[in-house]
């Protein structure tokens, strides 16, 4: 086995025993950058020098018995949408060309902290905003799993790198389902924690009030240790809950015997693919065997979420990529006479064609006239659903679905249908309106080995049950043992 095939936990071990040093295992990742990514495309940036750097003074506390924490040594890579000191931050964006930061996000920080080296920065779509990876600034990333097919997105090239093992273990974001549709088509784990459990301070702003930052690793175990190191509260992050994380790891083992699982009615929908509702379903009977005990449940205002969605989070788009206009970071049109002409000039040409679309659509909902029929409007059905998910949750303990209607699917194959690339998050979306904890887990694949994932929803705050009822799951299969052919 190669040293990149390890997981996390099983690398963690490794170094914790002196079998290994993380500047070997650190040039190992680099050596499989260089092998694959020609291919896969998932890195935007890399940061040799500062990884093997921090690998460097991980193995000096290793020697002198003192790590930082269990994941002490252990590459990983993050969405390049995180600040990082020094290192080239672009959100996929051409408007953030050449862009470095002065300081690190919060969780940058936090993983810094822990001695954790950062490979480099991972593609993604343009500022989050897709679910394909396809409208990156700088080409798309390609899945290990079927190269000419997605690894979804917007964080499609953490998936991707994690997928390919390129690194161990990577941070995304997920604003209507990036994290969990990208693990689904990776044969990933992916958690979007709940909402103010992670700091988003220093994180690149789509939507603010969906937003929220989570781990994705290959295996529950590792998704476990990774959201430990970054579930803190921030007095920096406004919207950081001053609730104390568990000890994610400590019931990890509890099983499901006992637990009542809601299966959605409104989650199996006419046009899913039928190998996605068949092993899914398959999945939730493996529940049933293992003690739990399933009931449907009603979530009634489903139906409106993707609308609701498509109108608040371009909304916020629209307010928060206000401040990109050429004056003081990034892009700037330096022919341009006047500064009106500058300004409109540089977000021309510095943003994309679906950034431009949500702009738009975003400022339209906001505008004097329309505020009250779209934008209040769709705050009101917020509430309802969020309201469909409270009372769900008063007859169950956790929510099972389908990660994605689909497989991963083809590159190009909907770039030319809005609206078919919007449906790709139907069943991911409504978790980010409620501000709930939702996981995916590997539960299989199709015919033409393409992943499948199953989608587990939370209370508020419940991050410890999700990825108790995953790991039960887990045990019992090999799903995420099984390695891209790439």
């Amino acid at each position: 086995m190669e040293l990149t095939d390890l997981s996390m936990l099983e690398l963690a071990a490794k170094l914790a025993a002196g079998e290994v040093s993380s500047v070997e295992v650190t040039r190992a990742c680099l050596a499989r950058i260089a092998q694959v990514d020609g291919k896969v495309k998932a890195f935007l940036c890399l940061d040799e020098k500062g990884a093997l750097a921090a690998a460097e003074a991980s193995d000096a506390r290793r020697k002198a018995g003192s790590p930082a924490s269990p994941l002490d040594g252990v590459p990983i890579g993050v969405k390049d949408l995180f600040l990082t000191e020094g290192v080239p931050t672009t959100a996929g964006s051409r408007i953030l060309e050449g862009f470095s930061p002065p300081y690190d996000s919060t969780v940058v920080g936090l993983l810094k902290k822990a001695g954790l080296p950062i490979v480099g920065k991972l593609n993604l779509d343009e500022f989050a905003m897709g679910s394909s990876n396809e409208s990156s600034a700088y080409g798309p990333t390609h899945n290990p799993w079927a190269l000419d097919r997605t690894p979804g997105g917007s964080s499609g090239g953490s998936a991707a790198a994690v997928a390919a093992r390129e690194v161990f273990g990577a941070l995304g974001t997920d604003t209507g389902g990036s994290i969990r549709q990208p693990a689904a088509f990776t044969n990933l784990v992916g958690i979007k924690p709940t909402y103010g459990r992670v700091s988003r301070y220093g994180v690149i702003a789509y939507a603010s009030s969906l937003d929220q930052v989570g781990p994705m690793a290959r295996t529950v175990p590792d998704t476990a240790a990774l959201l430990q190191l970054i579930a803190q509260h921030d007095p920096l992050d406004s919207t950081s809950a001053p609730v104390e994380a568990p000890n994610y790891s400590e019931d990890l083992e509890g099983g499901v015997r006992g637990l009542k699982l809601g299966v959605p009615r409104e989650y199996f929908i006419e046009g899913m693919d039928p190998e996605v509702e068949a092993t899914v379903r398959q999945a939730m009977a493996a529940y049933e065997r293992l003690g739990a005990t399933l009931v449907e449940v009603s979530l009634p205002h489903t139906k409106y979420a993707l609308a609701t969605y498509y109108l608040l989070a371009p909304a916020e788009a629209s307010s928060n990529l206000a401040r990109y206009d050429g004056v003081r970071y990034g892009l700037r049109a330096k022919d341009a006479k006047g500064l009106r002409e500058m300004y409109g000039q540089s977000r021309d040409r510095g943003f994309g064609s679906e950034v431009k679309h949500r702009i738009m659509l975003g400022t339209y909902a906001l505008s004097a006239g329309y505020y009250d029929a779209y934008y209040v409007r769709a705050q009101k059905v917020r509430t309802l659903i969020r309201q469909d998910f409270t009372k769900a949750f008063e007859q169950v303990d956790a929510i099972l679905s389908p990660a994605s209607p689909v497989p991963p699917f083809k590159l190009g194959e909907k770039t030319d249908n809005p609206l078919s690339m919007y449906l790709m998050d139907v069943f991911t979306l409504p978790c980010n309106l409620a501000g709930l904890p939702g996981l995916s887990l590997p539960c299989g694949f199709t015919k033409s080995n393409l992943p499948i994932g199953l989608q587990i929803l939370g209370k508020p705050f419940d991050e410890a049950r999700l990825l108790r009822i995953a790991r039960a799951f887990e045990r019992e299969h090999d799903f995420s043992r099984r390695l891209a052919p790439l």
